[in-house]
């Protein structure tokens, strides 16, 4: 990037992954301006456009289109904006393919000699039961999941071999539609997960610290997957040397892997990992973008320019030195809408957010929400994210939770444990 450069970026999405995204790319020495498409009405301190993302793009030209979610992804906005001369910070179609189907992921890694659960893949009833036999042969109740996108959902982490059969069955029914066509089965790995994620510029990566997220909608991990009720960074469980690992064993060769097939990798490669107890890795998945809640607490513990680090990892030039790592401490504790992860409520009026905002170290990122008659209400299942820093874990999560109980709204949902295990490591709790 050269000295003086400002540029202008067009953020695609209107969650709170991308909010985070504007808030921190606002506030980036190069950037000039910042837009959201479709955005957010609720976000009044940031610009959002309205309109579907390639046409507004194509209009207004932007320095930098950095692309949020997943579906965008796989669908191939990147390519579509890169064909018109466009810089993209993102995958490519045929890279996105990673975290756009599980079956095209689990056999790259088998390829690429990346460590990952044993796996069936399955695509008829019939095969389906016959995979969940040969599982519970070797006394194995196998993970349950949909080929596809399913927004966090299409996991099913049975407890019993009947239950996993009927996951499977009834996603081959259609749940799902299209993403539950075809299923992975695989091998339920013990120990503790972590998410880590890396900047890549299709050769060069640049890894961030590694957070925990919550996936359980229940406190102490129970109840139904969701697409994240919180996380924390950094997860003391991937220390530094685990760090470096994760990097040569897993995020190397997929750069290398992707490049050998033809399909650079350039854009956020989202490593979820399961660490055994004796702390070996293993890769449960892969996304093609930032985590939604983990973007949160990342940006929230970079200092620096994010504008120049995107757009130069998106020109293939990445200049690892554009941020830093502070040694700060971020939680994320998302709430929810009445009826998640099912059908959420819409409509509930939000109250309290700017005394939120008012507490020390504390940022809410809006995701679900949106603007009715000038008020801003519940649109959708994880609503906001309620993100503070500190000096520790501790303050952070005191800052976040005491943030939270300034904002209400009818059947709001949250955990109260986000980071327990950390703390309770730390005899905290």
């Amino acid at each position: 990037m050269q000295q003086g450069e400002s540029i202008r970026v067009l953020v695609v999405g209107g969650g709170g992954r991308e909010h985070a995204l504007a808030w921190r790319l606002a506030q980036s020495k190069s950037v000039a301006e910042v837009t959201l498409c479709p955005g957010n009405a609720a976000l009044r301190e940031l610009k959002s456009v309205a309109g579907e993302p390639k046409a507004v793009a194509l209009e207004s030209k932007p320095d930098l289109v950095v692309i949020g979610p997943e579906a965008p992804l796989c669908a191939g906005l990147a390519d579509e904006l890169r064909a018109a001369g466009l810089v993209v910070y993102g995958p490519g179609r045929a890279a996105a393919r990673l975290e756009g189907s599980k079956a095209f992921m689990k056999e790259f890694c088998k390829r690429h000699g990346i460590a990952t659960a044993a796996f069936e893949v399955v695509e008829s009833p019939a095969a389906a039961r016959a995979a969940v036999e040969r599982f519970s042969a070797r006394g194995q109740v196998p993970v349950v999941k949909a080929d596809g996108l399913c927004a966090g959902k299409g996991v099913v982490v049975a407890e019993t071999v009947e239950e996993a059969l009927d996951a499977s069955l009834e996603m081959l029914d259609g749940r799902f539609g299209d993403a539950g066509r075809r299923l992975v089965l695989e091998e339920r790995l013990p120990g503790a997960e972590a998410s880590v994620h890396a900047i890549c510029d299709g050769e060069r990566v640049l890894m961030l610290p590694a957070a925990q997220d919550h996936k359980r909608a229940l406190e102490g991990d129970q109840g139904p997957n969701t697409g994240g009720m919180g996380t924390y960074a950094p997860a003391p469980l991937v220390d530094a040397a685990l760090l470096d690992r994760v990097r040569d064993e897993v995020v190397l060769k997929v750069i290398r892997g992707m490049q050998a097939e033809g399909t650079p990798f350039v854009g956020t490669l989202f490593v979820g990992l399961m660490v055994s107890p004796e702390g070996e890795p293993r890769v449960l998945e892969f996304n093609v973008r930032f985590g939604d809640p983990e973007t949160q607490v990342l940006v929230s513990n970079l200092d620096g320019d994010l504008g120049r680090l995107l757009l130069s990892a998106a020109r293939g030039e990445l200049e690892p030195d554009a941020v830093s790592v502070s040694a700060r401490h971020s939680m994320c504790v998302v709430m929810a809408a009445a009826g998640y992860p099912g059908t959420p409520r819409r409509g509930d009026v939000i109250e309290g957010l700017e005394r939120a905002a008012e507490v020390e170290g504390a940022v809410v990122f809006q995701a679900g929400t949106a603007l009715e008659a000038g008020r801003v209400v519940t649109a959708g299942g994880r609503v906001l994210g309620v993100t503070a820093t500190g000096q520790s874990l501790v303050e952070a999560r005191d800052r976040a939770y005491a943030a939270l109980g300034c904002i209400s709204f009818a059947g709001m949902q949250f955990r109260r444990d986000i980071g327990y295990r950390a703390l309770a490591e730390r005899g905290s709790e």
